[in-house]
């Protein structure tokens, strides 16, 4: 038990060496060059910020879904030459409704639904829609599966969307999680006044390309001709205008927005550049409406409605009208980073100030410091030389465990930082277990290296044993848990696996480089 060879002796300090260089990066800013530079974050309640709980809004998922469907039965029907009387979606039941002309239609218009009633991924999954109703009515009616699914996929596309668009505003170590099946929880260190990143986050950013209908008025107070929309402008909602309801080019196609300034007239606009499905659309609606309107709608509100001049081949348009430079980034920042599945309500916030947030870790530090102290000067007078080895093996402890959450960017919280002081004061369980059982070897009259020997051996198997279920209960807890809950359980199961390590393998090996040298007649126990 108390033999090591060179390789492994030299194994044994260069963890210790690695973990101490990947502590030193925590003292220093990270350098320009763009190296890895692994350090800890502090949490929300060390360093001041806002927190943030948003809700998705899944009506408006299943009112995108029913909208779509009808603009798809409208062009099946078309192109398979059904006549129909009504088409409407029903938010509130999940359902499109159709009323045909001609009752003999029904079979051709079921074939023509073809594409909603059948299972999208093949044999074994469900389809998006039921069909029922009788004669002239079918109904349409989303399934819960498809439901369900299509939910899930919105609240995983808003958390990426929703980490773009932070990054960009440049905010470091932003925490980013979903929380129950339809919210998302957002922490922003070093942010106290998050109104500009809940307007960023508010915002859907679903820019459509639309054409004018000339021939209707918007402002005439009746309703919007079939296949129109009467939408505001923005930032005039007295003044409306009428567009077509079917999207001649989608927001989706866009590859950059950039904020920029118009050589002509000055004001600030935003270029925006499509790929090459929207390039050829963009260049095909152009082309054939030169001299007519053409409505740049984001969120329900129509930004302008320019006339084109001539075609646009290019695959590169200009979005004019943004009030000044902070509108036009915003806008570019929303585009480039795509539009939400669904609008986000925030239902919770809450912002720590920078001085909460010294004064926790100032408490947090002292607590450290005279607990760590506690637990040294214990070990020195309970167990004298043996005891310092222990002391020594609980610092390499500590910098192996803050090497380790430094290595994997852990955010340290406050519930954190009493797992670390937990950590130190479980850690030297294991050199007690060995120590008392040492002692009992040499009561029982054996020589210095078989009471050694024996002492490490005989108290591995507890030693593993109570730090296997301690593992094991703060993986669950880690698992199940939320938040602060998850610090906690992240920095004990650390400092389980280097306790293990540094109980077991380094203070053995300290103990043994002192037998070999010293080849003491008795042990001072």
């Amino acid at each position: 038990m108390l033999y090591f060879s060179r390789l492994k002796a030299a194994a044994v300090f260069g963890a210790c060496l690695i973990g101490i260089l990947l502590c030193l990066p925590n003292f220093w800013s990270a350098p320009k060059n763009g190296m890895p530079w692994p350090q800890i974050h502090l949490g929300l309640d060390l360093r001041g910020g806002s927190f943030l709980l948003m809700q998705v809004d899944m009506d408006a998922v299943a009112k995108e879904k029913l909208g779509s469907t009808v603009d798809e039965v409208r062009q099946d029907f078309r192109k398979s030459s059904i006549g129909y009387t009504r088409l409407a979606a029903d938010v509130a039941a999940n359902q499109v409704q159709i009323g045909l002309l001609d009752p003999t239609q029904r079979p051709a218009a079921i074939a023509a639904l073809n594409d909603l009633l059948v299972p999208p991924n093949g044999p074994g999954s469900l389809a998006d829609f039921n069909v029922s109703g009788e004669g002239t009515n079918l109904i349409l009616t989303l399934s819960q599966p498809a439901m369900q699914a299509r939910a899930t996929a919105a609240v995983t596309q808003s958390i990426e969307i929703v980490r773009r668009r932070i990054d960009s505003t440049g905010i470091v170590d932003p925490q980013i999680a979903q929380q129950g099946d339809n919210r998302i929880m957002v922490q922003l260190p070093g942010i106290t006044d998050p109104q500009h990143i809940k307007k960023l986050l508010g915002e859907t950013a679903h820019m459509t390309f639309h054409l004018v209908d000339e021939s209707a008025n918007a402002n005439g107070g009746g309703p919007a001709p079939i296949g129109d929309a009467f939408l505001p402008m923005q930032g005039d909602p007295n003044n409306k205008i009428a567009i077509q309801q079917a999207v001649m080019v989608d927001g989706a196609d866009l590859t950059n927005a950039q904020a920029g300034q118009d050589p002509q007239t000055g004001g600030w606009v935003v270029n925006i550049t499509f790929d090459s499905l929207g390039s050829r659309q963009f260049a095909d609606v152009t082309s054939a409406n030169v001299g007519h309107p053409f409505a740049i709608v984001l969120d329900n509100e129509v930004i302008s409605a320019p006339v084109i001049r001539e075609a646009i081949t290019g695959g590169s348009a200009q979005i004019s009208g943004s009030a000044n430079a902070q509108a036009a980034t915003d806008l570019a920042l929303l585009l480039r980073a795509g539009a939400l599945p669904a609008p986000l309500t925030v239902i919770e916030e809450q912002s720590v100030g920078p001085e909460l947030g010294a004064d926790s870790i100032r408490a947090g530090a002292i607590s450290l410091i005279v607990g760590f102290l506690l637990v040294i000067f214990f070990m020195a007078g309970a167990y004298g030389l043996f005891g310092w080895f222990a002391n020594i093996s609980l610092v390499a402890n500590l910098i192996l465990m803050m090497g380790i959450l430094s290595l994997i960017g852990a955010t340290l919280t406050l519930p954190g930082m009493a797992g670390i002081l937990l950590t130190l004061g479980m850690a030297v369980d294991a050199n007690i277990l060995i120590n008392e059982r040492v002692r009992e070897e040499v009561k029982n009259g054996r020589s210095p290296l078989q009471a050694l020997e024996a002492g490490y051996k005989r108290a591995y198997g507890t030693i593993i044993d109570s730090n296997v279920t301690a593992l094991l209960a703060h993986v669950m807890l880690f698992i199940f848990g939320s938040g602060p809950v998850r610090g906690f359980a992240v920095t004990i199961t650390v400092g389980i696996v280097t306790t293990l390590f540094t109980a077991t393998v380094f203070a053995r090996l300290l103990t043994s480089r002192w037998y070999i040298r010293r080849r003491p007649t008795a042990l001072p126990v």
